[in-house]
């Protein structure tokens, strides 16, 4: 098909004609906001059991943009994106509270990190207290324990 950098926009563009937002689309097809997000950006990877339901929330998308989409995705990023405010200021979050959820994450599990690969991450619009909008980013990941490096005997054939 097309490169990476060409698929994306065009399934960027399937998407403006479509006319939902990633969380109408993650609604009909039962994903996160974010994770549909990834498919429209080569992010993720499409599974033959939600075709059906991106194909009947986005019935502008061509057998080939599917086909694409079900291939495993290369998961990379452009590091020009720190440029990018939005993205700035979520790096900014993790790398000013990481310390301390890392020790959280130490002291309530033991040795180890959360997942990024089981792992679900969405985006979500509440009203503050105040009445104002806030931002819900919540990563939900599978806690992985470090092993201890104990020396095997192995028999090899």
């Amino acid at each position: 098909m097309e490169d990476k950098r060409s698929l994306v926009a065009t399934l960027q563009g399937v998407k403006a004609i479509n006319g939902k937002s990633f969380s109408e689309i993650a609604a009909a097809t039962g994903l996160t906001n974010v994770y549909v997000a990834q498919l429209f950006r080569r992010q993720a990877q499409l599974k033959p059991e939600t075709v059906a339901s991106l194909r009947s929330a986005v019935p502008q998308l061509d057998d080939a943009q599917i086909e694409a989409m079900m291939r495993p995705p290369m998961r990379s990023y452009d590091p020009t994106l720190l440029q990018e405010p939005a993205v700035y200021r979520l790096h900014e979050a993790v790398v000013h509270f990481g310390e301390s959820i890392k020790e959280i994450i130490n002291e309530d599990f033991g040795d180890g990190i959360m997942s990024a690969i089981d792992f679900f991450c969405s985006v979500d619009k509440i009203k503050g207290i105040d009445g104002k909008d806030r931002v819900v980013v919540t990563f939900d990941g599978k806690y992985l324990p470090h092993t201890e490096q104990v020396k095997r005997l192995m028999k090899f054939a």
